[in-house]
């Protein structure tokens, strides 16, 4: 009866810890401050776009209808991108060069791997499938994730720079076509080759607002969006290009700053975080070294190999909280 008794409890800590993780990851009003916040960034853009064209000589009207509706389609545009991209799509953001088939075969090697591991120093098959899952599904796609957000950090690291380039190249009087070509050359991957791609694909007769959806479905980040927007609306509208691109490179100069004044205030959350999260693995391990008698029943018997799913659910919950409320949008 008392097993029993701690399995009932066990499923509940369980299903408690479920529905905890999910109410951190999508907590109310997340989507209604992020569209509040694009409706702030479209807004103005949009406010200056047409009181550019109302200035201008020509066709004051029909300048504003297409940037109106170019603004438009650029927002449907990236809720399409806010959908789950397959698989071959996270890959290459990731800048990783293998194909879906041969991503799954890693996997699947991770998995038996690990599933050996544990069959081969007598852990419960449930430990074993857990183990391998974890491995085969979770591992490698946690892998991915990391290198794609660190190859979009540098990417963003070294854009405004790249900017730079162009606007200077445009005022020195080089075609926009020959400013991307030395952006191409001159930067560092990743800037380099998503530029390269973009020239590959002007050269094959894509037309540039084509080619900068692609490079912007390839590096789905905000100041990617932000230039295909400048570009685009230059190149349907008219107007300064180098002034624009000067204001951009600003804006983003600016964002960059931003990040590292948050980064700097949420230092002292991020290391109490860890601290508390290290110290019941930390604690522990120090008992499993003295004490190894003591702490062996937790992955001898089944009850203990429960208590320690357990424990392993609410510390991801508990992490996954402190996670969501030391990290800031912006």
């Amino acid at each position: 009866m008392g097993t029993f008794a701690l399995y009932v409890v066990a499923t509940l800590l369980m299903f408690g810890a479920l529905g905890g993780l999910a109410w951190a990851f999508t907590g109310p009003g997340v989507s209604g401050r992020t569209q509040k916040r694009m409706a702030a960034v479209a807004a103005p853009a949009g406010g200056r776009a047409g009181n550019a064209a109302a200035r201008s000589p020509g066709e004051p009207g029909q300048r504003r209808k297409n940037v109106t509706a170019l603004l438009k389609e650029i927002e449907k545009q990236q809720k399409v991108q806010k959908q789950r991209p397959s698989l071959r799509k996270r890959l290459a953001r990731a800048g990783l060069a293998i194909s879906p088939r041969g991503f799954w075969i890693a996997s699947a090697i991770a998995a038996g791997v690990v599933a050996f591991l544990c069959f081969v120093t007598g852990q419960n098959i449930i430990v074993v499938a857990l183990a391998a899952f974890a491995a085969g599904l979770g591992l490698p796609r946690w892998v991915v994730g990391f290198l794609t957000k660190r190859r979009q950090k540098k990417f963003t690291q070294e854009f405004a720079n790249a900017i730079d380039v162009i606007v200077r190249s445009v005022r020195s009087g080089l075609p926009t076509n020959d400013a991307l070509k030395i952006v191409a050359k001159e930067s560092p991957d990743p800037v380099g080759s998503e530029f390269r791609t973009l020239l590959e694909g002007l050269k094959v007769g894509v037309s540039l607002d084509q080619g900068l959806k692609r490079m912007y479905d390839s590096m789905p980040t905000a100041e990617v969006s932000f230039f295909a927007i400048v570009m685009t609306i230059q190149l349907k509208s008219g107007g300064n290009l180098s002034e624009a691109l000067s204001n951009l490179s600003a804006v983003l100069r600016d964002r960059k700053r931003l990040q590292g004044k948050i980064k700097a205030m949420s230092s002292e959350a991020k290391a109490s975080a860890g601290i508390i999260g290290s110290l019941p693995p930390v604690v522990g391990g120090i008992v499993f070294l003295t004490s190894p008698d003591y702490i062996s029943l937790l992955f001898t018997e089944r009850v203990g190999n429960l208590l320690l799913a357990a424990c392993a659910v609410w510390m991801g919950i508990g992490i996954a909280v402190m996670r969501k409320m030391i990290n800031f949008k912006h």
